[in-house]
């Protein structure tokens, strides 16, 4: 029972937010709008079961004209007055039923719509994005999370709710019929008025116990299913985006290996899946199939008795099946709602996940400083484990500086960056930025954005505050002048360009956008020395007085900068001027 209580509150915590934003007016309007539209197809529903009694007793008596008029006209009769034709119910119902559907798809749009913000907001705000990947790995897929269980969450939310309320008025409001029309029955000599609607109850509640006990496997076996979709298809894509790396390896056997593994995880459970589902469809189709006669078998004394007509055997089958059909709400979407539950874990999950990244800590506190001047002060700085890679680190760099960093690989120097970024969440200390400065870190893995190559050369900026021939310009003085002619060519350009354009690409970001201070993370590693030296030149030229700060393993560097430090044994040393 408890487990019950807490989903309730996990779905209603993803829920009610959208209902109490800027969007609730609106939202609350086309939901009232829909739900009064289902409401008229429920009143018309039970409109029909009157008109099928009116008609089928014109069959019976074999009354002509009673027949025609029922189709095409109206007709009134003693039992239930005047009874609009079939023509005039149906066409009216299909209106109803296709806005409906319109209107209930235009609130799902703007449901999902607004919760995609709210996820990417909570995912890229504060660098959750960055922190999720060192405080939580195991959950997985987040991008899925977002694209495909937000979507589903607002599909099935809808759906489910809305079918849940029509069960309800639809059972509210064919009881009475079915009460009316079924009389009293004696048992044991016990009489039992109603008896249709006792006999509707116990048939549903059996039917829901039942369904439950045979397809509760199905709610982990979703959940697991909805996993190792996205691992496989991610698999995929990570094969895509490395696959000048896998073919130099000559990797294609063990690629093909993985996703196999992968793969044959994913059928295991599919497998496991459609045997559950096998057996609760077995239940779920017969337990239909015996609803279909179960009313008219029950019913059918009374009509061979002659105390029931043709038409109200009919009617009273029809309303059995719509209060059986109320009842049996939670049979009928028992797959669904296992689906549904999976759904909501995972989209709580992924806030919770978002949650623990943020209270990771804030790491050192990045601030504005004095101007012209980075400060760091007893930074300490350690990995998710705990285990610490700088410890009481203090640095001064002055405007005009050119720095260089260097140490063994793992010593922490890439770390230092991250915490003069600000997205570093392990450790203390204060780190006072130059105040107005701007500021750009170059990567040893530029990251190059979807789109044209001027956006990824003006990344992160905008590429309408650049014109085409500064940028053209900027990639000249990178040696990618041979890519100015194909500016405005959309391709994923982390895979067309190889390593060492890459890192020419991140260069003429620097020379487009002129930062007055400049973090190079090895940002040279894949290019030649010749190319390496080149590059440093054009940038001391294009960019005079600009403060730099470069990790570097290549003694050759060093002569373009003016300070040398080192890691050595977690503490950052001064080795003095070159």
């Amino acid at each position: 029972m408890r487990w019950i209580i807490t989903f309730i509150a996990e779905a209603w915590s993803l829920i009610a937010p959208f209902w109490r934003s800027e969007e609730r007016w609106r939202a609350r309007l086309l939901l009232a709008v829909v739900i009064a539209l289902n409401l008229s197809l429920v009143g018309m529903t039970v409109l029909l079961t009157y008109w099928q009694r009116a008609f089928y007793n014109t069959l019976e008596s074999k009354d002509w004209d009673g027949f025609i008029a029922l189709l095409f006209t109206w007709h009134r009769t003693e039992a239930e007055g005047l009874l609009p034709g079939f023509v005039l119910v149906a066409a009216l119902y299909i209106l109803i039923a296709v806005y409906q559907l319109y209107l209930r798809q235009a609130l799902q749009m703007r449901w999902r719509r607004w919760l995609t913000d709210v996820y990417l907001a909570q995912w890229l705000s504060d660098r959750a994005y960055y922190r999720m990947a060192l405080t939580d790995p195991y959950t997985d897929n987040p991008d899925q999370r977002i694209a495909d269980d937000a979507r589903l969450f607002v599909e099935d939310t809808l759906s489910l709710g809305i079918g849940l309320l029509n069960s309800v008025v639809t059972l509210g409001s064919f009881i009475l019929v079915l009460w009316s029309l079924s009389g009293p029955v004696t048992i044991l000599g016990v009489e039992i008025p109603g008896y249709m609607v006792w006999v509707a109850l116990i048939y549903a509640l059996l039917g829901t116990w039942l369904a439950h006990l045979i397809g509760r496997p199905l709610i982990a076996l979703n959940f697991s299913q909805q996993r190792l979709e996205a691992d496989f298809r991610y698999a995929l894509v990570r094969l895509r985006e490395n696959t000048e790396g896998i073919a130099l390896y000559g990797g294609e056997a063990d690629e093909k290996r993985g996703l196999t593994q992968r793969f044959g995880k994913l059928m295991v459970n599919w497998w496991d899946i459609m045997r559950a589902t096998k057996r609760l469809t077995f239940f779920t189709a017969g337990y239909g199939q015996v609803a279909s006669i179960f009313p008219i078998v029950v019913a059918a004394p009374a009509y061979f008795a002659g105390r029931l007509p043709l038409g109200g055997l009919i009617q009273t089958s029809s309303a059995f099946g719509q209060v059986q059909g109320a009842l049996s709400w939670f049979v009928d979407n028992y797959g669904k709602l296992t689906e549904w539950r999976a759904t909501v874990e995972r989209l709580s999950g992924f806030t919770q996940a978002v949650a623990k990244a943020r209270a990771a800590g804030e790491g050192p506190v990045t601030a504005q400083g004095q101007a012209g001047q980075l400060e760091i002060r007893d930074v300490t700085l350690s990995l998710p484990d705990g285990r610490v890679l700088l410890a009481n680190t203090a640095l001064r760099v002055a405007s005009g500086e050119a720095v260089l960093i260097n140490g063994p690989s793992g010593s922490g120097k890439s770390t230092l960056f991250r915490a003069m970024a600000g997205i570093w969440p392990f450790g203390e200390g204060k780190i006072g930025l130059p105040e107005g400065a701007r500021i750009l870190f170059l990567p040893q893995r530029p990251y190059l954005p979807l789109g044209t190559l001027k956006r990824a050369v003006c990344y992160p900026e905008n590429e309408a505050d650049f014109s085409d021939a500064d940028v053209s310009a900027a990639l000249d003085k990178a040696g990618l002048g041979h890519l100015a002619q194909r500016l405005l060519d959309s391709d994923s350009w982390g895979q067309r360009l190889s390593g060492g354009e890459q890192q020419r690409l991140s260069f003429a970001r620097a020379f487009l956008q002129r930062p007055d201070w400049l973090f190079l993370d090895e940002a040279t590693a894949s290019l030649d020395p010749v190319a390496e030296q080149e590059l440093y030149e054009k940038l001391k030229n294009a960019l005079p007085g600009i403060t730099m700060i470069s990790i570097a393993h290549r003694p050759a560097v060093a002569q373009f900068h003016n300070r040398v430090l080192t890691v050595e044994d977690g503490r950052l040393v001064e080795k003095g001027s070159v």
